[in-house]
């Protein structure tokens, strides 16, 4: 509690020095007036939250409308800096005050009690987009004032501008890297995993001779693999979805075989007095408590599926994917096509990785894990 004041309390300094200094450099005409507005209205919002407790005790709504309305002071303050003109000493002081506001307002946001429902939902994600278009904003406006070149560091405008102009381009890439490559290939390897976990689960031989061995073959570089399988399979993406296969297998492997392990021995000998089958026991006992086990692998395994499509592009693939262009695309210095092959390779994983935890939550609902979620 105590660091947590001293926090706040360097917070509000830092916030009161940097905007009196870019209201005293602005001042003399090098401020546009919209940053200059915004910025003291933000700085005024957040005075009256942190010194006057009635607001920090007001109804969830009321609250939930005072932070509104500040993080929208805050977007107008942050757009009309990244297109203002640069001018070293004001610039710098608006953009160190517009970040200590973000970051305090983003803390807040993460402390509103939880909600369910939609509304909880939404909460949140609040947060988290709050704070990466934080660093995106002060990634474009440290470009911009620092003048990094295009060919080291584009900005995040640029980026965006370069997706607009290539979405054909983008467009064919995810489907030959994502969905060809990645998504076959993660559906054939955890599909692969989980009939072997059970074949291992029914012989002691195959756990105490195949998993040592595929722990072995989980530890080869993918960078060694992933040519002999572009050998093996040819240049398109079947030899992607191998190298993924590779790469998903034995992750899952292990965290099904856990999984059915994990059972206690007393529900084991319940389920025996029940004259229960190998069949039944497994599905109304041991594969219901393995599922937390398994969606720990699937949230592996989808990580790893499009990191192991995209790096295998690298050794062979035909004139389309992800890993062919941004290989391509850097011997040109053409680096924002780069971050715009980045920018939606990570879009897609976020994606494919919450759509794994949105199942989890629904199938594993009574783990512990999930509870208050």
């Amino acid at each position: 509690m105590r660091v947590r004041a001293l926090t706040g309390a360097g917070q509000a300094a830092g916030v009161a020095l940097a905007t009196l200094i870019a209201l005293l450099a602005g001042g003399l005409g090098a401020a546009p007036a919209p940053v200059m507005v915004a910025l003291i209205a933000s700085c005024g919002l957040f005075v009256i939250h942190h010194f006057l407790g009635w607001v920090r005790r007001a109804p969830g709504f009321v609250h939930g409308v005072f932070l509104l309305v500040m993080a929208t002071n805050l977007c107008t303050a942050a757009l009309a800096l990244a297109s203002a003109p640069v001018a070293a000493l004001w610039f710098a002081a608006t953009t160190i005050a517009l970040w200590l506001l973000a970051w305090w307002l983003v803390a807040q946001l993460a402390d509103l009690p939880a909600r369910k429902g939609p509304a909880g939902l939404l909460q949140a994600l609040l947060a988290p987009l709050l704070f990466g278009a934080t660093l995106l904003w002060l990634w474009e406006v440290i470009v911009r004032a620092l003048d990094v070149p295009r060919v080291i560091l584009p900005a995040p405008s640029a980026i965006w501008a370069r997706i607009l102009r290539s979405t054909d381009i983008l467009w064919v890439d995810f489907v030959q890297t994502f969905v060809k490559g990645a998504l076959s290939g993660f559906a054939i390897g955890v599909g692969a995993a989980i009939v072997f976990a059970l074949l291992v689960d029914r012989s002691d031989f195959l756990r105490r001779g195949l998993l040592p061995v595929g722990n072995f073959l989980a530890a080869l570089p993918i960078i060694g693999t992933a040519p002999i399988m572009v050998m093996w399979f040819g240049f398109d993406w079947p030899s992607k979805a191998a190298v993924v296969v590779a790469m998903v297998f034995f992750p899952m492997l292990v965290n099904t075989v856990q999984g059915l392990a994990a059972t206690e021995a007393m529900q084991r000998d319940l389920m025996r007095t029940y004259s229960a089958s190998w069949g039944q026991a497994l599905l109304k006992l041991r594969l219901p408590a393995a599922m937390p086990f398994i969606f720990n692998g699937l949230k592996i395994s989808s990580t790893l599926a499009l990191i192991g499509a995209i790096v295998a592009e690298f050794f062979g693939s035909p004139t389309r994917g992800m890993g062919f262009r941004i290989s391509t695309e850097v011997g040109r210095l053409q680096l924002d096509m780069v971050w715009a092959e980045i920018a939606v390779a990570a879009l897609a994983g976020s994606l494919f990785y919450g759509l794994i935890a949105l199942v989890e939550r629904g199938v594993t609902f009574w783990h512990p894990s999930q509870r208050g979620r």
